[in-house]
């Protein structure tokens, strides 16, 4: 494998900054979407109820 550009020490550190960076902001977006999870299934399960309770009443079940 031909490498175009030596690797030097700063471009090292720039790519390890980088992705620590990336690795950080991929974790806590996961965190914000398990934070989020449970207010989620609660507003889905309440409009199942309500669209099934509609139903039960309007074909009488």
């Amino acid at each position: 494998m031909v490498v175009c550009f030596e690797a030097t020490p700063k471009k090292l550190a720039a790519t390890a900054a980088l992705f620590i960076a990336g690795g950080s902001l991929f974790a806590f977006g996961l965190h914000l979407s398990y934070v989020n999870v449970a207010p989620q299934q609660a507003r889905i399960n309440a409009r199942n109820d309500f669209v099934r309770e509609r139903l039960r009443k309007k074909y009488g079940k």
